[in-house]
């Protein structure tokens, strides 16, 4: 089913919501389709059509507050691998085989003069702003479309400046680098925003980080809220005055140690939520109640498993008291590789009864990444 803006924003706000909503965030792992194939799926079920999601058609705002450094180039394409540079200058290889995603194999910034260097490409020029592309955003808002905004990350983007490891001691080493980062951040994403948002109402504030793994955040409460709370209240207030409705940030790993700090931030909602990584969407409920909306948070691997292990999962999952609202329910990453193409079936017909919805028809077809 298609939700409309209002439909999916009242689902997410605790409100009036017609429905539960269940998805497909980020659909099959690399190597999956194969897998599938041999097992006898049909090319609707390959492309996921077959399986009937719900999804928001989202659009983005006509901004573009990342940096603009380099255009990517490819150095190197075989059926092996890719090399790339990406817009950061940076050499990224990708392992066509067995990864989904290029690992970067340099970085650009090691302290501040290297910062100095590539900071002018980081600030705001007016071309930032595609006054055509705010325009089509305006018309597809009053056909039901979800108007996203996004901002560069307060952790993503010193990552993918410095690498993780030289990002985390800079917080201690190098304040004044981090603190130059965020600075610029705040004034082009704000300068950005500020002329669309008088033209055109947003929706949805989102922002990648992707900051934990299963052992915990990679920054801790202290450093969100002295380094992500300014940026992030600087970007999401002005937009919160002007109507928007949902500050989501998306990250991977266990984060229950910092999930008040966020909040403190003013984030409104999470994905994906991951079991693996130890996080529990019915436990976060408990604790944080409607302050919190979420998206995922199934687990990926049950699908490995037997029915009824697919079933203890989503009987737990999808409870009434996650159906209160302020939850869309799907898997909590890409669909893994080993997963029966008759447990998937079995795990959308099951969670379709569960939430009470309509069967699976042949006739209604659709589907949208919901990763967002």
């Amino acid at each position: 089913m298609r939700f409309h803006r209002e439909e999916y924003l009242e689902l997410m706000t605790f409100g009036a919501a017609p429905r539960p909503m269940f998805v497909e965030l980020f659909g099959p792992l690399v190597g999956l389709e194969e897998e599938w194939r041999a097992q006898g799926a049909t090319e609707d079920e390959l492309n996921l059509t077959a399986f009937d999601w719900d999804y928001v058609p989202i659009v983005d705002f006509g901004g573009h507050p990342l940096p603009r450094v380099h255009a990517p180039v490819t150095l190197e394409d075989t059926p092996e691998r890719r090399v790339q540079r990406d817009f950061l200058g940076r050499t990224l290889l990708l392992l066509k085989q067995t990864a989904a995603h290029a690992l970067p194999m340099n970085f650009p910034v090691r302290n501040m003069d290297d910062w100095r260097c590539v900071k002018p490409f980081f600030e705001f020029t007016p071309d930032r702003i595609n006054w055509a592309e705010v325009a089509a955003a305006k018309k597809a808002r009053e056909e039901g479309a979800l108007i996203r905004a996004y901002m560069p990350g307060a952790f993503d983007m010193p990552r993918d400046l410095m690498g993780e490891e030289n990002a985390c001691l800079a917080y201690y080493e190098q304040p004044e680098l981090m603190a130059d980062i965020m600075a610029t951040l705040t004034g082009t994403t704000r300068r950005v925003l500020e002329p669309i948002m008088a033209e055109l109402p947003i929706d949805q504030l989102s922002v990648h980080e992707d900051f934990a793994g299963k052992s915990g955040p990679l920054v801790g409460p202290n450093q969100i809220r002295e380094h992500f709370q300014p940026y992030y209240r600087a970007i999401w207030e002005p937009l919160a005055e002007r109507g928007a409705r949902i500050f989501q940030l998306d990250t991977d790993g266990n984060i229950n140690a910092v999930l008040p700090a966020l909040l403190d931030c003013g984030v409104t909602c999470i994905y994906p939520m991951e079991p693996g990584a130890g996080m529990d969407m019915v436990a976060v409920r408990q604790a944080y109640g409607h302050r919190l909306a979420m998206l995922g948070g199934i687990d990926k691997y049950v699908l490995r498993q037997d029915k009824a292990a697919i079933r203890r999962e989503l009987e737990y999952k999808l409870q009434p008291l996650m159906r209160e609202g302020g939850c869309v329910f799907g898997l909590d990453h890409e669909i893994p590789n080993g997963t029966p193409l008759e447990n998937y079936r079995y795990y959308v017909d099951l969670g379709r009864e569960i939430l009470g919805l309509p069967p699976r028809d042949p006739s209604r077809q659709g589907w949208a990444r919901m990763g967002m």
